[in-house]
């Protein structure tokens, strides 16, 4: 019996968007001078996704978005992280229903790489209790720190903490000098190390028709940090190590002959296939 390959479909699943300064986003992106001593700040609006790859050796998925009880007088962020970061989140952006529309259910995923541990990247971990959860190294150590020294304001949310350790999530965690991880045929994880937050993880997509992707998670807000000149975002652990990680992955990028897909670039996110409308091969 002949049996036909099964390729690998990539989703990306539409999240809802937030809002900040974009000093954020871009470090002193209007800065005043003596000609104009009051630049006005600008609040931006940005998309926030996430990727499921339906993998022949298991579904895989980057990312969770925000928690959809974020937000209001009840919602796990603090006022001030709500009135910093607010979202725009309507019902069917919640992770839980766009892999709903996919006839995907939590317990389907195999793995789950969350490229950090902030608000809008890591908010649903806790609803995947029979996946594997990897992180990289010094971002699971310091947002375990946040959590024991009970931070409660700032990118990392002690409620969603408390919950992936009351549902007892799987981790497996990506050491510092561990890199290029290979996780299914095809695809591999990036260990971006310190940068944007404290580590960073990132995929090496290599899809049978769409050709290579590599999704950079914040380790590249936006076209406009990507550059060149590069230009770093507000929050920020280590700027050097910010710096050298864009670099390593224009090269990669090059070699491989590779898309970079940004974080957070809302011209960039209007061009893909959402999950609704298809997905890539």
């Amino acid at each position: 019996m002949n049996y036909v390959k099964q390729n690998p479909k990539l989703f990306v699943m539409d999240n809802g968007t937030m809002r900040m300064d974009k000093n954020f986003m871009i470090a002193m992106h209007n800065p005043a001078t003596i000609d104009n001593p009051n630049q006005p700040n600008e609040f931006v609006e940005f998309p926030v996704y996430t990727v499921l790859i339906d993998h022949p050796e298991g579904k895989i998925l980057f990312d969770t978005a925000c928690n959809p009880n974020s937000m209001g007088d009840d919602g796990r962020w603090s006022e001030a992280t709500q009135k910093a970061f607010p979202i725009n989140m309507p019902e069917e952006c919640y992770l839980l229903h766009r892999l709903e529309e996919l006839n995907v259910r939590p317990e389907d995923i195999k793995y789950v790489v969350a490229s950090h541990l902030h608000l809008d990247h890591a908010g649903c971990l806790e609803y995947f209790t029979n996946a594997t959860i990897i992180v990289q190294e010094d971002e699971f150590n310091g947002t375990l720190q946040t959590y024991a020294k009970n931070v409660k304001e700032g990118a990392y949310i002690w409620s969603d903490i408390d919950m992936w350790i009351k549902n007892n999530l799987q981790w497996r965690v990506i050491k510092r000098g561990e890199d290029h991880v290979k996780l299914a045929d095809g695809i591999e994880i990036l260990n971006f190390g310190g940068g944007h937050a404290w580590g960073m993880l990132g995929l090496h997509i290599n899809m049978p028709d769409t050709g290579g992707i590599i999704l950079a998670s914040d380790a590249i807000y936006t076209a406009e940090s990507y550059g060149p000149p590069i230009k770093p975002p507000g929050i920020i652990y280590d700027s050097v190590g910010y710096n050298a990680t864009v670099e390593r992955i224009r090269r990669l990028a090059t070699e491989t002959n590779s898309d970079v897909w940004f974080g957070h670039d809302p011209v960039q996110f209007k061009s893909f296939r959402k999950s609704t409308e298809g997905y890539y091969e």
